[in-house]
């Protein structure tokens, strides 16, 4: 557990830079939270800084007041979770450099243990039904097996990930790009309340602070450093969502896809994905049996068990001797079948009182179905 002075210089911080700033984690590391804060004072820029970039940074560090920050997320209900804190999820630091500051965090679960079991669902925010389906499938499915999941709380996909794993009273986790008690995109603000509420809404940029198009980007890291897999449903050859599966296997996390219509180009980047190092999955089961622990495996795909199937091979070589149309005789349908007439008769007799095969005289035929006119 770090100290006060050093959680509130990071939390200032998460004001100064944004998010994934390489250079500032290096100063931490190297000057501490506090140190590296108080430099800003000064007017001669730290190790890597350009007097432009500086003077910049600068700017930004004037008049900041993170106790005011933590006091409102703490009324909130929330917390900044830092390097150093029981809950700071440990996998954060695969990213390096690249590390968030901190954690805002709002809702009453722990990140860390919740994190631990989690998988990341993403995709198109203009989905398709086949695509809301599929995401709100996998969140119930997962949140049925004992997972997190992880999501940006966009429209779409997203969306339609969160609304199934609360549906089934499962953990879910949004990743923001603005502060944790800004409700963005609108549309979803009911949804994102819920999650505050109900699961845990996560953000590295300061309360209040609203998204960019390049911290969307940005916070697609973090999505991919907290869980053990990404799977991508829809997805256009330029997708966000790809970024976050790009980054995934950069940190040697699995990451999953679900195939679409080939026909459509919301499942091009989920293809072009597959032809690359991702795995197809189709549902939470086979996710599972991925991301999960040695014996955590999907049930076995069989199709279903026709009539057919359960006959013994004599029997099935007497039918099969049969022809479409027309009868033959019991020793014709021997002969065809490579057995001697004996076993052929009890055979042809098995299949007739199985409604395979009907008798005339002394000939044999294929049963004719119910509904089939008698010259077909």
């Amino acid at each position: 557990m770090i100290d006060g002075e050093e959680r509130a210089a990071r939390a200032a911080l998460t004001r100064v830079g944004e998010p994934g700033d390489e250079a500032l984690n290096r100063w931490i590391d190297r000057y501490g939270a506090a140190e590296t804060l108080r430099a800003f004072a000064s007017d001669h820029p730290l190790p890597g800084a350009s007097r432009a970039r500086w003077a910049g940074l600068r700017a930004r560090a004037r008049d900041l007041t993170p106790e005011a920050d933590l006091e409102a997320v703490d009324r909130l209900g929330g917390r900044l979770v830092c390097p150093g804190d029981n809950e700071w999820p440990s996998q954060l630091e695969d990213l390096g450099d690249a590390r968030p500051v901190g954690l805002w965090v709002l809702g009453r679960a722990s990140l860390r243990l919740w994190a631990l079991r989690s998988v990341a669902v993403v995709g198109a925010r203009a989905c398709t039904d086949y695509g809301a389906h599929v995401a709100s499938s996998l969140g119930a499915g997962l949140a049925a097996r004992g997972w997190t999941v992880v999501s940006g709380a966009a429209y779409g996909v997203d969306g339609a990930a969160h609304h199934g794993t609360l549906a089934a009273g499962g953990a879910t986790v949004a990743v923001l790009a603005c502060g944790v008690d800004v409700a963005y995109p609108p549309g979803n603000g009911t949804l994102i309340r819920r999650i505050g509420q109900e699961g845990l809404l996560v953000a590295e940029l300061a309360p209040g602070d609203h998204p960019t198009r390049s911290r969307f980007v940005l916070r697609n890291r973090v999505i991919a450093a907290l869980t053990r897999g990404t799977v991508v449903v829809e997805a256009e050859l330029r997708s966000g969502s790809l970024v976050t599966a790009r980054r995934a296997l950069a940190l040697g996390r699995l990451t999953m896809g679900v195939p679409g219509p080939v026909t459509s180009g919301l499942s091009a980047g989920v293809h072009q994905l597959l032809r690359g190092e991702g795995l197809v999955v189709t549902d939470a089961d086979e996710v599972v049996e991925l991301v999960g622990a040695i014996g955590e495996l999907a049930p076995e795909r069989r199709g279903p068990t026709l009539p057919l199937d359960l006959l013994a091979p004599e029997t099935t070589r007497a039918l099969e001797a049969l022809p479409a149309r027309g009868a033959l005789t019991a020793a014709a349908v021997a002969r065809a079948a490579a057995l001697t007439e004996e076993l052929t008769l009890a055979r042809l007799q098995e299949l007739r009182s199985l409604g395979f095969v009907e008798r005339h005289g002394d000939h044999w035929q294929l049963a004719r179905p119910a509904n089939q006119h008698p010259n077909r």
